[in-house]
């Protein structure tokens, strides 16, 4: 691997920016050494390391106009969540972003997990249960 900032690891980048392009998906500059890549309706951002590989920088979501949505887990249903705005993640939406993530770390030569090969995965999980448990337990006198 060469140094940081040299001509290999902008030939990596490169390279790696093709190979998503020849495997059907929509690059877009996101800043900084940064991409936005998307497929099916849904989209995650990579960006390049110092040693010019690409890695996540935000994690797949489905697609809200320019921005990515992160997958919450309710317990009882998945929701998208957009700064505050959430709203219920239909089956034809779970599916396409099961199909880009796979297609995405095929392309990327990406290990798959056991728990994402089963299927989606959420951002975070915020079951209606454990609400209120964080706070410390307070002594109620009789």
């Amino acid at each position: 691997m060469g140094k940081p900032g040299d001509s290999t690891t902008k030939t990596e980048w490169t390279a790696s920016v093709e190979q998503l392009k020849n495997a059907g998906f929509t690059v877009t500059d996101h800043g900084q050494d940064s991409i936005l890549v998307s497929k099916h309706g849904c989209g995650a951002v990579l960006e390049r390391t110092p040693a010019g590989q690409a890695r996540f920088a935000i994690r797949s979501g489905l697609l809200v106009g320019n921005v990515i949505a992160c997958l919450v887990d309710g317990g009882f249903q998945k929701f998208w969540q957009v700064d505050h705005r959430r709203f219920p993640a239909l089956a034809d939406q779970l599916v396409a972003l099961h199909r880009f993530d796979q297609d995405l770390r095929a392309v990327m030569g990406l290990t798959r997990l056991y728990n994402e090969a089963l299927g989606t995965v959420s951002a975070r999980y915020t079951y209606d249960r454990l609400e209120g448990r964080e706070e410390p337990k307070r002594h109620k006198p009789f």
